[in-house]
């Protein structure tokens, strides 16, 4: 699995090359704008081809879009999880059982590998040190012990792809390493090249 993550800002340009990278094979793609309103976030989805919402999840912010456009799913970044409490099973599965995926981030392996709530795959950052966060160090987290879904984030490229695969992780998403590349499409190509020459 390779998975995407929006920019925080949106570019003349990345509509279109969204479009051209779901052509190119991603079939997840994090949508996460923290600083957009919903309207902005509904602007943002009724540029893209409807045909490519079963690849898309959104983020903390608007879950309710999911009740406008059939997207694949939400993701609960670490601090929305953490501030559900005893919901968050109930919260989980509200969505669940209406088939949509969900998914969740960590900064601690050991947070993931305690968290009893089902997810369909985790984020755990940073492996590496982050391409789009200079003061993001990466930590290397070796995860083969943890009998999960973990796709590892941070510094994430076709480079480190391998390197992240051999720590157990089964899948990689990437920010950075795409969004900053001269040429995102080709740089994204090359991680599927790297991550299934390991996999």
């Amino acid at each position: 699995m390779i998975l995407l993550i929006s920019p925080e800002q949106t570019s003349n340009t990345e509509i279109k090359t969204l479009h051209q990278l779901f052509e190119a094979g991603l079939e997840h793609f994090h949508f996460r704008k923290p600083n957009a309103s919903l309207d902005q976030h509904r602007a943002y989805l009724d540029q893209v081809d409807p045909q490519y919402y079963q690849y898309m999840m959104t983020h903390n912010f608007h879950h309710e879009l999911t009740a406008e456009f059939p997207l694949k799913g939400i993701h609960l970044e670490e601090r929305k999880w953490r501030v559900q409490g005893d919901q968050l099973e109930s919260y989980v599965t509200s969505f669940t059982d209406k088939e949509f995926v969900v998914s969740s981030s960590y900064h601690e392996p050991e947070d993931l590998a305690a968290q009893s709530v089902a997810f369909a795959y985790h984020l755990l950052s940073p492996v590496f040190s982050a391409i789009s966060k200079s003061d993001m160090k990466g930590r290397g987290f070796d995860v083969r012990d943890i009998p999960k879904f973990i796709a590892g984030m941070g510094g994430i490229n076709a480079q480190t792809t391998p390197e992240a695969v051999k720590l157990g992780f089964k899948g990689v998403g990437a920010l950075g390493g795409v969004w900053n590349a001269p040429d995102p499409v080709q740089a994204f190509k090359e991680m599927q090249s790297a991550f299934l020459s390991v996999e």
